[in-house]
Parts: C-alpha cells; sequence; structure tokens
C-alpha cells in the first residue's frame, strides 16, 4: 500500500471512528488496515490513533496529521479531476503545427466550425515549413507529409495521399507556349520549392517508364505560397501538391502541365504525442480534420488526373 492509500485509510479511521468500516471502505481486510496503520504510525515515528475496547480517538499528533492528510488529499482528488476534465472536455489551448499553405487551405477555413463545436479550446496555428520537433516545442497535432517519424512515441495517422504536378497561368502558356515533352521543361521558367527532396531534380514515371529532368529556377523558394502567388501571376512552371493547388486549377487560375507524368506522390499525415490518453482538445480536433477530409473526398480529388 502506497502512502496516498495509507493516508486515506487514516483518514476514514478518524472521520468514521472505527478501523473495521475504514477497512470496508477501502475494500480490505480488517488485519490489513490495522497492519497498515500501524505501518504507518512506525514510518511516521509517532503514535496517531490510539485504542481502547470502547473506541478510537486521535492523538494530538493524529489531529495534526488529520489535518494535513485532508488538505493533501483534496489537492490530489482535485488534481485528478481536473486532469480526468482535460480527457473528457475540450478546453484550454490546442497547438497545430504545419506549413503555410497547409495551414491557409484546410486548417484556418475549418476552424471557425471547430470552435463553434468547441468554444472553450483557443488554437494556436504554428506555421513552419520544416518540421518542429513535437515535444521540445510543445506541439498537440502536426500535419506532416511524411511516412513515419523517428521518434517511436509519435503517432501518425493518415489522412490522404495526394499528387504531386506541374502547373502555369493561362497567361504564361499563352505566352510562353504549353511544354508537350519532358525535354520541353529546359525552355520554361521553374519555380523551385527548396524544401523539396532533391528540388533541382524531377523523377517522372509514366506507364513503367522512367525518368529524371534536371531543373533550374527561375525562382526558388522554400515557401509554396510564394510560388504559387508568382505562378498566378505568369513568371513561370511550379511544382507542388495537388492540395496546395486544386482549387486554383478547377478555378482556371492555373492550368496542369505535362499531367499524363507521374512525380512522386505525398501522403498528408496528423502526428501527435501518444496514442494513449488524448486530451479531448486533441482527440476531437483530430477526429474533426480526418472526418472533413473523408467527407470532402479529398484523396479521390488530388489524386486524379484533370480532364476539361
Amino acid at each position: 500500500m502506497d502512502r496516498w492509500t495509507e493516508m486515506a485509510l487514516f483518514v476514514q479511521v478518524a472521520e468514521t471512528g472505527s478501523l473495521s468500516r475504514a477497512a470496508e471502505e477501502l475494500g480490505v481486510s480488517n488485519a490489513a488496515a490495522s497492519r497498515h496503520l500501524s505501518a504507518l504510525e512506525e514510518r511516521l515515528g509517532a503514535r496517531l490513533v490510539e485504542r481502547n475496547t470502547r473506541r478510537l480517538y486521535l492523538t494530538e499528533t493524529g489531529q495534526e496529521f488529520l489535518r494535513r492528510s485532508k488538505a493533501l488529499l483534496a489537492e490530489l482528488h482535485d488534481a485528478e479531476s481536473a486532469v480526468n476534465a482535460s480527457t473528457q472536455n475540450p478546453t484550454g489551448t490546442l497547438r497545430v503545427s504545419a506549413s503555410l499553405s497547409f495551414a491557409m487551405h484546410h486548417i484556418a477555413p475549418l476552424l471557425p466550425e471547430y470552435t463553434r463545436r468547441y468554444p472553450q479550446v483557443t488554437v494556436h496555428v504554428e506555421t513552419a515549413n520544416r518540421y518542429l520537433d513535437l515535444i521540445d516545442n510543445n506541439i498537440d497535432v502536426a500535419i506532416r507529409t511524411r511516412e513515419a517519424e523517428p521518434d517511436s512515441n509519435i503517432t501518425v495517422r493518415r489522412l490522404a495521399e495526394t499528387r504531386r504536378i506541374l502547373a502555369a497561368s493561362p497567361g504564361y502558356l499563352g505566352r510562353a507556349g504549353t511544354p508537350k515533352s519532358l525535354e520541353d521543361l529546359a525552355q520554361h521558367a521553374l519555380l523551385v520549392y527548396t524544401y523539396a527532396n532533391n528540388p533541382h531534380e524531377l523523377r517522372f514515371t509514366r506507364d513503367g517508364q522512367a525518368t529524371t529532368v534536371a531543373i533550374k529556377g527561375v525562382l526558388e523558394s522554400n515557401d509554396g505560397q510564394v510560388l504559387r502567388a508568382a505562378a498566378l501571376e505568369g513568371l513561370g512552371i511550379l511544382v507542388q501538391p495537388t492540395y496546395i493547388l486544386y482549387d486554383d486549377i478547377v478555378a482556371g487560375r492555373l492550368v496542369p502541365v505535362l499531367d499524363a507524368w507521374d512525380l512522386p506522390r505525398l501522403t498528408v499525415n496528423l502526428a501527435y504525442p501518444s496514442r494513449k490518453h488524448l486530451t479531448a482538445k486533441v482527440r476531437t480536433f483530430i477526429d474533426f480534420l480526418a472526418e472533413h477530409f473523408d467527407r470532402m473526398e479529398y484523396e479521390r480529388k488530388w489524386t486524379a488526373r484533370f480532364s476539361f
């Protein structure tokens, strides 16, 4: 029996005036309760309870220990209640990490609905195009486009797969022409995302054929929104995941280029510390985002080829 339970037994003895009733409250035998009370007194080196054939009563030391014990047990109960509340009722600050592009397109538009459902949660969105350490940066949920985390304590939940595509504005293509083959890319202005794996190489596949094309950018950036803005203004051809460009393509602001070829796909995942004992704010946000992705059929949209 640990010290907290010994203390609880002592408080029950004091409040009921009976060792047997205290033992019944805690679900232990009378003999076990007596041994534990004796062990408590021995550890403290003080007599807490006097016993005679008619009743139990506290010594002066026992009365002081009772006052302190009740205060400590009340604090423990409050702490446990607060933790339990956090796992049942969404409250507090939820820290979410994502790239600027993902946050703009797929987090910010959902926050009004999420905060309407869970008004006691404050959402803090940390945008970063590099992967932040979840523990060091106190991140509750991160959106990643890698399959696994180096830390085995991080749980990964898949949201959707997405293609990466080439696209340009109608104005640029009208001025510079539309590439008909991979070789034509050498004659075009490319907008390069520097955080991509091997950003100056594009690895294409089609019908079992694989081809690598070296590229040089007229503009390079570590942020997809910079490249998107430049592409919309007609600067050149960009390479980005469909989850960033889908709405622009559907609206006609951007046009897919060489869409019959595939680039390596990405998997959009949620990453969060520990699968067990999630707080309500984390659990509800994860489920909310996953349900939205399913309802919008994003994977179907983001992996399809465009036809106009």
